[in-house]
């Protein structure tokens, strides 16, 4: 009976959560005159499938897709890179103030990015780099507090003897982290990479504040080119909102046992 109970909670909740992209699809596949029903109508007397063409081709969404997978690639590869030799800096080398360095590096997770916004503009435009694709690509080579944070412990639960061994062998100290820690890191830089992806690809205020030429836009942004002053375009805004939830989704899908092994493998040493 308990179990029952658990299976019927579980399925309550999940059509809750399933509910509003169900809807979603609906809506993308309406008529014009089925939108705006009072009762609405879930689902549509004819299923428009035309509808995702003619909003994709409303507004240059080939060059949207094209400047949002530049800028995920390019944060996913810098974060990766930044993260994994500033996390490996803090779980094997001993030095003067190491762990106050990491402290400070760890409060920076306290200071919300508002706070930073106007400060980056200012420097970013100081650069000339505003209305570029600079902005929301060159920080990620700088690390994220929380992903070195991630790295940095699961390093601290390899036996330190692996590098002992490499470097017994006369491996250097980068030649033991690209051969030895690297390859056992799978399940974390995996994590890594899903989080900094889903970021990247649905950051809407940062391309918002550093982006002024449409030919520059990310799909967020050309997504919300369907709110004019006088009306919403309701139809093409639910079926581009499917057409770029499909990528993250299937990410998601693919990655989510080494999402939860890269978490459970962070472990809490040091």
């Amino acid at each position: 009976m308990k179990k029952t109970l658990s299976y019927l909670a579980l399925i309550l909740f999940s059509l809750l959560f399933i509910a509003p992209l169900f809807w979603a699809i609906t809506t993308a596949l309406k008529s014009p005159q089925e939108l705006y029903l009072f009762p609405p109508k879930w689902i549509p007397s004819v299923f428009r499938f035309s509808n995702f063409a003619d909003a994709w081709n409303i507004q240059p969404f080939n060059l949207f897709l094209k400047n949002t997978l530049i800028v995920t690639v390019l944060a996913t590869l810098g974060q990766l890179v930044s993260c994994t030799l500033v996390a490996y800096g803090f779980a094997r080398f001993e030095f003067k103030g190491r762990n106050l360095l990491f402290l400070i590096v760890l409060a920076t997770m306290m200071i919300p990015w508002e706070v930073t916004m106007i400060p980056q503009y200012m420097e970013f435009n100081y650069l000339g780099w505003i209305n570029t694709l600079k902005p929301l690509i060159v920080p990620s080579w700088f690390g994220s507090a929380y992903f070195i944070f991630l790295l940095r412990q699961f390093i601290m639960t390899l036996p330190r003897e692996l590098d002992e061994a490499a470097t017994i062998d006369g491996a250097s100290k980068l030649t033991v982290l690209l051969r030895v820690i690297v390859p056992l890191m799978g399940p974390s830089l995996i994590l890594v990479a899903v989080f900094q992806m889903m970021n990247c690809w649905n950051d809407y205020l940062g391309p918002l504040i550093f982006l002024n030429d449409q030919t520059k836009y990310t799909l967020t942004l050309g997504l919300s080119q369907f709110k004019g002053m006088y009306g919403v375009d309701m139809q093409s805004i639910m079926a581009i909102t499917c057409l770029i939830s499909i990528p993250p989704l299937a990410i998601f899908f693919f990655a989510q046992r080494y999402i939860v092994g890269g978490i459970a493998s962070t472990g809490i040493k040091g």
